[in-house]
């Protein structure tokens, strides 16, 4: 018989959890399902922004949505590089990560199902200086950006809500930074599981200690000692390779005033 991981076991969760959903409203008015819209290949969309958009633009960019896997780790994009395809998750979360020459590296940002990977590159730029890498698995579609790019001349509201995403991303990036340099790893802790359930809708996060040190720009001893931290106050538990989330009221009371900036904007992206 084949073995399975928690982990395996964790994203099963959460495909189950995202093919149920919420309504979305496009700036039609029309109210759309997770899954009442597909791809070419009748591929289910859950991605909220690709939702929130008139049938109109939606017709005109499904020709060009291609069905992916966002695998545990994949790297979408890399720092200065050129690339061809943006990202609408389905589901999952990815890290926005700052690399240093010398290998270092920390989150400045994260994106699920709100929002898009390739930010830069669909309003023009040629290059970013982050990494993009998958931290939660999940699913979603990817777009050749020369197509998406001739898209937006003929879709304004894709591209208000790419620019409004824009803004929002600028603004978590600059909170995260502060973050980081100004709070404990407690703390810091508590605002990247709250803001990542945000995006899974799950209380469980299949995500290891030496993945959250990279994303927090710490040593693995000093998450181990903030985790231990939490799940003795009852806020969560973390068997081997996964984070519960047992009480978020807790959780965002232990959390820095970072995780409440950041989520007075949770609305402008869809998200709770």
């Amino acid at each position: 018989m084949p073995r399975y991981t928690i982990a395996d076991v964790f994203e099963t969760l959460f495909r189950i959890q995202l093919a149920q959903g919420d309504l979305v409203i496009p700036k039609n008015g029309q109210s759309i399902k997770p899954g009442e819209r597909t791809n070419p290949e009748g591929k289910p969309v859950r991605n909220i922004l690709l939702l929130s958009i008139p049938d109109s633009e939606y017709q005109l960019l499904r020709p060009h949505l291609e069905f992916v896997e966002l695998r545990y780790r994949a790297t979408l994009h890399e720092p200065n590089q050129q690339i061809g395809f943006v990202y609408f998750p389905n589901g999952g979360v990815v890290s926005i990560v700052v690399a240093m020459a010398d290998g270092n590296t920390v989150e400045a940002g994260i994106v699920g199902v709100e929002g898009l990977l390739g930010l830069p590159w669909a309003v023009g730029l040629n290059r970013s200086p982050h990494r993009a890498v998958v931290q939660i698995a999940g699913d979603g579609f990817q777009v050749e950006v020369g197509a998406l790019r001739k898209l937006l001349l003929s879709s304004p509201l894709l591209h208000e809500a790419l620019s409004r995403s824009a803004v929002v991303r600028g603004m978590q990036v600059a909170q995260t930074a502060a973050c980081n340099r100004l709070h404990d790893t407690e703390q810091r802790l508590a605002r990247w599981l709250l803001m990542s359930q945000d995006r899974v809708d799950s209380e469980w996060l299949p995500i290891t200690h030496d993945f959250l040190a990279t994303m927090l720009g710490t040593g693995r001893s000093s998450v181990s000692l903030a985790a231990a931290s939490l799940q003795d106050k009852g806020m969560i538990e973390y068997p081997r390779g996964a984070v519960r989330i047992l009480n978020r009221k807790r959780l965002e009371s232990s959390a820095c005033e970072c995780y409440g900036i950041i989520q007075q904007f949770n609305g402008e992206l869809g998200l709770k």
